[in-house]
């Protein structure tokens, strides 16, 4: 699982000099999107310093072969679902390729310049063809801090610590980063009012979340073991699952939330894989005393000595305030993926374990990923404790949920001493008026 090699040389340097200057896609990353530009279909490209490398131009260049070949011609289309389904040895392979070409002292540069294009020039898109997403809960701070505010007697349901909770997602109202995200429309009701009302949610919410694209999958009836499961994540991207609480509140029960979910989700449009990440694989966090220990299908010596992950994770607001007044996005809080109750592969094995079948670019969110304290709650909804204590802004504005015109933005980065750092890019979007 947790494999380091050659690309992962803190040394390494790429003659596409910004890679090599703070930059979150320096060529340890090498993740892979789809993109356009003007006249051009969608199609793979590999993000290096502020370039995008046009892997169907690379393909027909002839700068790949073997399987490093078999996976960039995977990769050549208009999404990345054939390329997911190929698994671990033809994305090593590829790169591998990649760390070479793109490489300080690279023969083949003034070739691989040719396929280079500037991130400014092109369009970014979700990546891969989405089946199915599922959103899981495993960020125990944030299931605690919701529950104290729902259920203050009751805060985490019996089941929390021997099922990795989920529910069945909107695939289709995923977005990638940049695109508006419009305000819902739904039912409201007020505690003391009698009926509900149709109104535009006045509650709107950001959720703070690590995505995860599937690889090859399972057929239906057959499960994945915990054991192999690590064999079916494909990568990683972040994901901001918007949520309207007041509209979930009256909806929610009892099959759990509905309109106040589905109307959008925002992605960072790059995928970062497994490999770039191995330096930042941890153990999975110690249980406290007396939690249960899981059901040994959700038990793995492996998983849970390397399958955790050691990711920062940052949420900015950008209001219209703030911009108007030429200040910086304001730091709503400092997470990572440390606080993950249970680990990925945890859940493609739960996923699984009654024999739903997984596809090649299949979807999975977190959960909000919440710290142990304000500071790195994920979400507004924890952090004013339910409106309760606006969030004081430079500008002089003042936010309990999120307003019209507001940005929020998400960010990550691995770190860890004798590698170099990696980020996933952004996953921002601004809220724009119901109509």
């Amino acid at each position: 699982m947790n494999k380091i090699d050659q690309t992962h040389d803190p040394k390494l340097k790429s003659w596409v000099e910004s890679a090599n200057i703070g930059s979150d896609f320096p060529i340890q990353n090498l993740p892979i999107g789809i993109f356009s530009y003007e006249g051009a279909e969608p199609r793979g490209g590999i993000r290096i310093g502020d370039k995008v490398l046009d892997i169907f131009v690379g393909f027909a260049a002839g700068l790949f072969s073997g399987s490093a070949a078999e996976a960039a011609e995977a990769a050549s289309g208009k999404t990345l679902n054939e390329f997911l389904k190929l698994g671990e040895s033809a994305r090593r392979a590829l790169r591998l390729r990649l760390s070479e070409i793109l490489s300080t002292g690279a023969v083949e540069k003034d070739r691989v310049e040719r396929c280079l294009h500037h991130v400014s020039a092109v369009t970014m898109h979700v990546p891969a063809q989405i089946g199915d997403y599922t959103d899981f809960y495993v960020g125990i701070h944030h299931a605690t801090n919701v529950g104290k505010l729902l259920r203050p007697e009751n805060p985490l349901l019996p089941n929390y610590k021997h099922v990795p909770i989920g529910y069945h997602g909107r695939a289709s109202s995923i977005r990638a980063s940049g695109v508006p995200t419009r305000r819902p429309m739904g039912q409201l009701k007020a505690p003391d009012a009698d009926m509900p009302r149709h109104a535009p949610t006045e509650r709107l919410d950001y959720e703070l979340e690590l995505g995860v694209w599937i690889g090859p999958g399972n057929d239906q009836g057959e499960s994945i073991s915990i054991g192999d499961a690590s064999s079916s994540i494909a990568g990683f991207c972040l994901l901001n699952d918007w949520s309207a609480r007041d509209i979930q509140a009256w909806e929610y029960q009892p099959l759990g939330p509905f309109l106040s979910k589905s109307f959008g989700s925002t992605i960072s449009p790059w995928i970062i894989t497994p490999e770039a990440l191995a330096p930042f694989r941890i153990a999975q966090p110690k249980r406290p005393d007396g939690d249960p220990a899981p059901l040994p299908y959700l038990t793995d010596e492996m998983d849970q000595s390397e399958g955790a992950f050691d990711i920062e994770l940052e949420v900015l607001l950008l209001t219209p305030g703030l911009r108007e007044k030429g200040l910086p996005a304001h730091r709503l809080s400092i997470s990572n993926t440390r606080h993950m109750y249970w680990t990925v592969a945890q859940m493609i094995a739960h996923h699984t374990v009654n024999g739903c079948n997984l596809r090649s670019g299949d979807f999975l969110g977190s959960g909000t990923i919440s710290g142990p304290d304000r500071s790195g709650f994920g979400s507004i909804f924890e952090t004013t404790e339910g409106g309760k204590h606006p969030i004081e802004l430079a500008s002089g504005e003042t936010r309990r949920f999120l307003e019209d015109g507001d940005e929020v933005i998400l960010q990550a980065r691995g770190r860890r001493d004798g590698y170099a750092t990696i980020g996933f890019g952004e996953c921002r979007s601004q809220i724009v008026p119901a109509r």
